[in-house]
């Protein structure tokens, strides 16, 4: 597996070796930001139990909100591939864009206007510190992948880690396959 260094896009896949860290199991984060200041990303791969209406009652709208991260969980962030229509949107790579005015995706949500394909809900982030991501590469709890993904706001989550595995062959093809709780089997 050919070595690729952490930048705006990739994705972080998670080491087995974090099967006991709640937090980051069986994660794929796309990173947003990388950095001398430290690093920004979102888990692409857990859905919540919330749709987006459960958060904001005004939009009626059942949208899945994913855990973007452990970091302010309590706040609601959102990556997409709208620049055109959301106002002040800061465009991370390929396409795909962070943030942007909400009071614009709120008129945009509340008339239908956007489409699951072309948004995804986080609540919370995930954050490193300078340094702190680069530390965790050499400990081995991450690998780095380019996103081959056309949009990666359309993936199934529940399959995108398994697939990573899968494909980085060798002993990460066992661990693909192992249950997601080994105390249970």
């Amino acid at each position: 597996m050919a070595k690729v260094n952490p930048t705006k896009g990739t994705l972080l896949i998670a080491e087995p070796s974090t099967l006991n860290d709640y937090s980051f199991n069986r994660s794929v984060i796309y990173l947003t930001e990388h950095g001398d200041e430290g690093s920004v990303g979102f888990i692409i791969n857990k859905p919540t139990t919330f749709v987006l209406s459960d958060l904001i009652p005004d939009i009626s709208c059942d949208f899945t909100i994913f855990s973007g991260g452990p970091v302010e969980q309590e706040n609601l962030y959102f990556i997409h591939t709208i620049p055109d229509v959301i106002p002040n949107s800061i465009e991370i790579k390929d396409g795909i864009y962070w943030g942007g005015d909400f009071d614009t995706l709120t008129a945009l949500l509340k008339n239908k206007s956007v489409k699951k394909e072309e948004i995804r809900f986080f609540l919370g982030y995930s954050g490193w510190s300078e340094n702190q991501l680069i530390e965790e590469l050499t400990d081995n709890t991450w690998v780095v992948i380019n996103n081959k993904h056309k949009n990666i706001l359309d993936l199934k989550s529940e399959d995108i880690w398994k697939n990573e595995m899968m494909e980085f062959g060798g002993e990460y093809q066992l661990w693909a396959n192992a249950p997601k709780n080994p105390t249970l089997n």
